[in-house]
């Protein structure tokens, strides 16, 4: 028998939820680490500007002295284009350097999809990161760029020269030399210093200047870093998101998910209408005539009454199952009283094909009655679809919960059968169906299954433990 891996291991990936856990070096040494990624971010940052203020400046100029023609209007619209571009280039810049990434303006809220071409032409217009990009490439970057790259050369220059003039301080000419930089200070410092100091100015020379580099060398990292936070302040404040486009954001996405949310429960009852049309209506309807049948039979005819009467039982009987097996998609009572771990662990049970069962939460775990109907309503649905057609021999359903800190708790169902494979999510089918009951709970649904199998399926839902509602 194929054996079944780890869902854990060689499933797909599942929303980010936490940090890295891998310790990050901090302090000083830290510093030294990003040192080379902030020079080439501070040396390269004025000439980068300088491009894009001889650019936007040209191309702003003219279309604003041509607004008095279409192209003048069509000029500034690229203008304001081109300072997207440039910004976002300098987000892109940032996070070379090191610096955490910088959430991105969501560029399609003024220009929705379906508006016409006029309305995406005009957005720019209406969308005020176009014009806070354009001030950051035509004014903000040139000014802060030009500070940061002669405060870095000048600091790198002295630090580079400074440790290295003892090198090629020997190769200079020292006869026509009257004025010793260190020789003046002392005596302007300390009257007859320099007297005072029995070694030659050349020397005290060298010992200065490497004193002096090495201050600056053992301050670069510093200065570099401050440098890059500065930067990184000024684009976060001009070229990144507002919070208003992440609450406009989270309004869309629960929006997303109460629709997917009725379209899941609007299928369930189409679903459950159709199975009930389809078997327990006509068992009732057969059975309605099976007792019409059996009345006209009765003093007649007793011994075809009774015949009649053993089929009527069993009409009852397969009535009254398969009201119970529509029922178990739902509530069934062992979940109310129970819980979810011995629900699954029945529904395991009751599988054609043998079910490895793993419980991993707590004992102490409070789910939220909504999370264990919806869990026990998707397990359901995918041990039935890997008996009837995965052709596997073996499945394996495993319930995990994530405690993610801040963003709350997780709850991962996965189920892994040794099947052939090929399960996709068609539009309409019963995967489709639950990624939106998933969905609609602000979850998520992946499936890996390839052609020749394993098939690893996983529904992740977000959620609050019970016991904390309302605290």
């Amino acid at each position: 028998m194929t054996t079944l891996t780890d869902p854990a291991a060689t499933g797909p990936t599942v929303p980010a939820t936490t940090t890295d856990a891998a310790p990050r070096r901090r302090g000083y040494g830290r510093l030294w680490a990003g040192l080379p990624r902030e020079l080439g971010y501070l040396l390269l940052g004025f000439p980068v500007a300088l491009v894009a203020f001889v650019t936007l400046v040209t191309l702003f100029s003219t279309g604003v002295s041509l607004l008095v023609v279409v192209v003048g209007l069509v000029i500034v619209v690229a203008s304001l284009y081109t300072a997207r571009g440039f910004g976002m280039f300098e987000l892109v810049r940032l996070g070379w350097a090191g610096r955490p990434a910088i959430r991105r303006p969501q560029w399609d809220a003024a220009a929705p999809v379906g508006e016409g071409p006029w309305r995406a032409f005009f957005a720019p217009f209406v969308d005020g990161h176009y014009w806070l990009y354009l001030l950051h490439g035509m004014v903000v970057a040139p000014i802060v760029s030009l500070f940061s790259w002669v405060v870095t050369v000048v600091w790198l220059s002295i630090a580079l020269g400074g440790v290295t003039y003892w090198i090629w301080a020997l190769f200079l000419p020292q006869d026509s030399r009257d004025v010793w930089p260190v020789e003046w200070f002392l005596d302007r410092v300390w009257p007859g210093g320099s007297a005072a100091v029995a070694l030659d100015p050349l020397a005290i020379e060298v010992i200065a200047q490497f004193a002096l580099g090495l201050a600056f060398l053992l301050t670069l990292p510093l200065v570099t870093a401050g440098l890059t936070w500065m930067h990184d302040g000024i684009g976060r404040g001009m070229l990144g998101a507002w919070r208003s486009e992440a609450l406009e954001r989270q309004v869309q996405h629960l929006a997303a998910s109460r629709g997917a949310a009725v379209q899941a429960e609007d299928a369930a009852l189409r679903r459950l209408e159709r199975d009930i049309h389809d078997g327990p209506q006509q068992r009732l309807v057969r059975l309605q005539m099976d007792l019409a049948a059996i009345e006209r039979k009765l003093d007649a005819d007793p011994d075809a009454a009774k015949g009649l009467l053993s089929e009527a039982r069993d009409q009852a009987r397969d009535t009254l199952d398969e009201l119970r097996a529509l029922s178990r998609g739902f509530a069934p009572p062992l979940l109310q009283d129970r819980g979810l771990a011995s629900a699954l662990e029945s529904l395991a049970a009751r599988s054609p094909v043998p079910v490895e069962f793993e419980w991993l939460l707590p004992t102490d775990a409070a789910l939220p009655a909504a999370i264990e109907r919806n869990a026990y309503f998707i397990a359901a649905e995918l041990l039935t679809n890997a008996a009837k057609h995965s052709g596997a021999s073996a499945i394996r359903l495993r319930v995990s919960q994530r405690d993610t800190g801040v963003a709350g708790f997780w709850l991962d169902l996965w189920v892994t059968d040794n099947g052939h494979g090929g399960a996709v999510a068609l539009p309409g089918h019963g995967l489709a169906g639950l990624d939106e009951r998933v969905r609609g709970l602000g979850g998520v649904l992946v499936v890996e299954s390839p052609a020749e199998g394993p098939t690893v399926i996983g529904a992740h839902f977000p959620f609050t433990p019970a016991d904390r509602v309302g605290a």
